[in-house]
């Protein structure tokens, strides 16, 4: 197909209803190399041979039509697009052999975890993955004990320049999706929907830059989008918006891994949710706790560096157990063994507003260190509706140990006749329109500890108890 006219070229592509992207000269045929679409034949090395004659001729398109293509590890080359068409399913084997190790030149905690993939990339750059076609991990194949054992989705390592769009990705037997090291991705319009397996996170951003996300839907049995930074690179310059997102574990989250730290973040107008009928594998599905949402909006820093110049804005949250957590930890693990463990991180600068969320347990929980306290943290615009008819308590405003602490109009309710508020430990608090209301019209109580100079106004339904000379 290589040597039609160009225009004829063009035509084909539009015909075949590519991206600006994906819209290259040369269109390579996987059927031309001796694929076959039953999904039994194994088509890894033709998939291959494609794939590496594009990248020899310049560049151009891979072409995958509608049918089952069955697959192991495919790996990537500078210049490729990978157009899977609609009707078009890339099945991954369900032999572990037909998925060789990639190590990874760029030392990190990840690869105690795997090393295997289904697409693989590794220092190549302006490569796409597009088209209204299906990537399927083929998950229910694996074990779920030993993640060495079960492959990744899609894994790119130390590459730039990446487009991956309008896909449908599934079923990965472990992180759907790993970015390694990379520089100017973009990722927009997917659809993942990752449960059948365990560690199924649907976006893992790690020591990335100039990363952008847009548009995807998500509904991953665990974090459905998370930013790592496990090894000695800072993950920074990432905004993800307009992604309905729905997880077990956390839907928006930094951490846990976090030795390089992060700066730069923007998460902005997401709609989250609890999974409706999925439930987290090897657990109860009859028990309440395994069909709401972890966490919501999950910012944590463990293992030294900084976290800093983060913005979250316009969130809904419905059926998350917990819509804010802000936690900095003096856990110290770090992406190499022989590496001292660090100084305690820093976590900064974090501004989170217009949030609301319905059907939760806990409201808002923030904590640093005492000795190293979160600095410069504003929450403003926030509304909060706790569960109602469960058993534990709930809790609603719990922040520690930070210096320079901003509330403003922050609305809690819940139809319970208790409710846990403290404060301890802020230096620089200002809660200026906190409204807590309890059912039966009861007061609760925002205990005030060890909160010299704190500021309460325009607040109401609640009393204030200061066991020491916290308030003035």
């Amino acid at each position: 197909m290589k040597h039609l006219p160009r225009i004829l070229l063009v035509l084909l592509a539009c015909s075949l209803g590519l991206s600006t992207a994906c819209a290259a000269e040369q269109i390579f045929d996987i059927r031309d190399q001796g694929a076959v679409p039953d999904g039994k034949t194994l088509c890894t090395a033709a998939i291959q041979k494609a794939i590496d004659r594009c990248a020899d001729a310049g560049g151009g398109t891979v072409y995958l039509p509608p049918g089952i293509w069955l697959s192991g590890t495919i790996e990537l080359r500078s210049g490729v697009a990978l157009k899977l068409e609609a009707g078009c399913r890339l099945l991954g084997s369900p032999n572990l052999e037909d998925y060789p190790p990639r190590v990874s030149k760029v030392p990190t905690y990840t690869e105690k975890y795997t090393a295997r993939s289904l697409i693989h990339a590794a220092d190549v750059e302006n490569v796409a993955i597009c088209g209204r076609g299906t990537i399927d991990g083929n998950a229910s194949k694996f074990p779920i004990n030993g993640r060495l054992r079960r492959p990744f989705g899609i894994r790119m390592i130390g590459c730039r320049d990446i487009l991956v769009e309008d896909v449908t990705l599934r079923d990965s037997a472990m992180w759907m999706q790993h970015y390694l090291a990379c520089e100017r991705v973009r990722i927009r319009r997917i659809s993942v929907y990752n449960h059948t397996n365990i560690n199924n996170d649907g976006l893992d951003i790690d020591g990335c830059r100039d990363f952008v996300v847009s548009d995807c839907v998500i509904d991953t049995d665990d974090d459905s989008i998370v930013l790592k930074s496990s090894g000695d690179r800072k993950c920074e310059n990432v905004t993800v918006a307009n992604c309905v997102l729905s997880s077990h574990c956390a839907a928006l989250k930094l951490g846990t891994e976090s030795s390089g730290g992060f700066r730069n973040i923007t998460f902005s107008n997401c709609a989250v949710f609890a999974p409706r009928g999925t439930t987290r594998v090897g657990k109860d599905p009859a028990n309440a706790q395994y069909r709401r949402g972890g966490t919501g909006i999950n910012l944590g820093m463990y293992d030294g560096a900084a976290l800093e110049n983060v913005t979250v804005s316009n969130i809904t949250l419905d059926g998350v157990r917990s819509p804010i957590v802000v936690h900095l930890n003096d856990r110290g693990r770090m992406y190499r063994d022989d590496l001292p463990k660090p100084a305690v991180g820093i976590l900064r600068n974090v501004i989170l507003s217009n949030i609301a969320a319905t059907d939760a347990k806990a409201a808002i929980s923030v904590s640093g260190l005492p000795g190293r306290p979160i600095e410069n943290l504003q929450l403003s615009n926030i509304h909060v509706t706790l569960a109602k008819g469960e058993d534990e308590q709930a809790s609603g405003l719990i922040c520690r140990d930070v210096a320079g602490l901003k509330i403003r109009d922050v609305c809690i309710r819940t139809d319970r006749s208790e409710l846990n508020n403290a404060v301890t430990g802020v230096k620089g608090l200002l809660l200026d329109g906190l409204d807590v209301q309890l059912a039966g019209g009861a007061t609760p109580a925002l205990k005030l500890q060890d909160c010299p100079g704190a500021v309460v106004r325009n607040s109401v339904h609640f009393r204030v108890e200061t066991p020491d000379e916290s308030r003035k």
